[in-house]
């Protein structure tokens, strides 16, 4: 059972190890408690924060998170931060008879410590706005932060987004361009290689690990069961086969109870740094994607420049009239190749 009243931290992280008078950032994810009823019961956790950072409000700020806020910060990271790796989160749990089991709640807790702390160890991200809103934010502040973002006000700019990306491609057509699949360089091919297999095989090990606990639970189970009913039929015989049926019974029990200790640990100390390693890498492979993209745009300005240039070049002799509008868009093009090369 998760209490619904809050704990003093057990294992807040503490400033006391840093260097005195070093800037430090140190945040602990705490206290998870079951909210609400039904369909829409979820999780909040305490995240304390503890800094000597001047850009935040004081030493120390304790606020109540959900799961949706963690990926609203890694989602806002995500967008702002093309190019960086962003820590991964834990997966949501969608089988509803697991999502409140107190083993969940515990493995899920540990993964959002790391995740965030993860982000105040990076030399950017920590000095994210967004990251100190959440960190710092009271419950009002943190729903229009959010609906900011991820509302009505986003949805216009997805809009436009979407208009111009089919424009693009209409242009492609026109222009008959040639997309590149990716950027082909053989240090890129390389890496890119290593993440794909290093994927496949830390994916393999994590389902072979999974077997690896669900069997010792199962057997952890099964002797259980068994040390029941060999007691159980140890009290229909005489006394010596009831001793010694009640001996094996109890050690059965006590075999059991060790292997689901070990199933636990199993579970927290190989599964599951195995789970975030597939995560990280999936992440890493996120960002990758990002530069992809990137790599295409830059490749379409650059074709469409050329466009504009030959076009340039063409008005300044057949349509002189026409030549100061084509000479403004080529400027505003080149422009927008300069900003992609420093972005």
């Amino acid at each position: 059972m998760i209490s619904p009243e809050r704990s003093p931290s057990q294992s807040p992280r503490s400033p006391a190890a840093a260097v005195a008078g070093a800037p430090f950032l140190s945040i602990s994810v705490t206290d998870p408690v079951k909210m609400g009823t039904g369909v829409q019961a979820y999780i909040s956790y305490r995240v304390i924060t503890k800094t000597n950072l001047p850009e935040f409000e004081g030493p120390e700020k304790i606020v109540i998170r959900r799961y949706s806020d963690f990926e609203w910060l890694h989602d806002r990271l995500a967008e702002r931060y093309k190019g960086i790796f962003i820590p991964p989160l834990p997966e949501k749990n969608a089988v509803e008879k697991f999502r409140f089991s107190k083993e969940f709640i515990e493995l899920r807790r540990q993964a959002l410590d790391l995740f965030v702390n993860r982000i105040a160890s990076h030399p950017e991200l920590k000095q994210s706005e967004v990251l100190r809103v959440f960190l710092q934010a009271d419950e009002e502040k943190m729903d229009r932060a959010r609906s900011y973002e991820t509302g009505i006000f986003k949805k216009p700019a997805d809009f436009l987004q979407m208009f111009k990306d089919v424009q693009s491609k209409v242009s492609d057509v026109v222009l008959g361009k040639e997309k590149p699949v990716e950027e082909c360089t053989p240090e890129y091919e390389k890496l890119k290689n290593y993440i794909f297999e290093l994927e496949n095989h830390l994916a393999e090990a994590q389902k072979q690990a999974y077997r690896l606990v669900k069997r010792h639970r199962e057997l952890g189970q099964s002797l259980a069961e068994f040390g029941k009913a060999i007691k159980l039929l140890g009290a229909c015989e005489g006394d010596v086969l009831e001793k010694v049926f009640s001996e094996v019974g109890s050690k059965s029990e006590m075999l059991s109870i060790k292997l689901q200790r070990e199933a636990d640990n199993l579970l927290f100390n190989f599964e599951e740094p195995l789970k975030d390693y597939v995560r990280a890498v999936q992440s890493i492979k996120a960002t990758m994607m990002d530069r992809a993209n990137a790599f295409r745009q830059h490749f379409d300005l650059d074709q469409e420049r050329k466009y504009k240039e030959l076009n340039l070049e063409k008005l300044k002799f057949m349509n002189p009239e026409k030549y100061a509008e084509a000479e403004s868009e080529f400027r505003g093009i080149a422009r927008r190749l300069q900003r992609s090369l420093n972005t």
